[in-house]
Order: structure tokens, then C-alpha cells, then sequence
């Protein structure tokens, strides 16, 4: 079973680099760009066959350790 992890900040907290990436987007002649956020996604395989198992494990692994808690949020979707 294949899950992947959408990992993004959570609203209000400021994204340095989604606004780096605005700024650039916008010298390269994209100007209709009025924001970015910027995350990452993870995929991972994995062993367990029980959908409801393989859940809550993976949300274990999102909350010690593939995302802040405290600024980002994340959501699972198995593939």
C-alpha cells in the first residue's frame, strides 16, 4: 500500500519561500500570480494491507516527525 503525505504551513504562518517564489515568477513575466505557498509531499510504501491500520500509522509518523505540528499541516491520501 502506497500513501502520500501533502505537507504545507498552516494558514497565517509566513512562507519565506513561496514568497521568493512569487517574486520570481512575477520577474519572469507571470504577473497574475498574487500568492504561493510553498510545501513538500512524501510517499511512502508500505507493508501494512489494513487501510485503518496503515492510517493511523502514518499519521504517527506525520506528527513525530514528517511535519511541525506547530506550524504545518498535513493530509494523507493512499494510492
Amino acid at each position: 500500500m502506497k500513501a502520500r503525505v501533502h505537507v504545507m504551513l498552516k494558514d497565517g504562518v509566513l512562507d519565506p519561500q513561496g514568497e521568493a517564489i512569487r517574486h520570481a515568477l512575477g520577474a519572469l513575466g507571470f504577473a497574475g500570480v498574487n500568492g504561493v505557498r510553498q510545501g513538500k509531499v512524501i510517499e511512502l510504501d508500505l507493508a501494512a494491507s489494513d487501510t485503518a491500520a496503515a492510517e493511523a500509522e502514518v499519521s504517527q509518523m506525520c506528527e513525530k516527525l514528517l511535519a511541525n505540528m506547530v506550524i504545518e499541516k498535513y493530509t494523507v491520501e493512499f494510492i
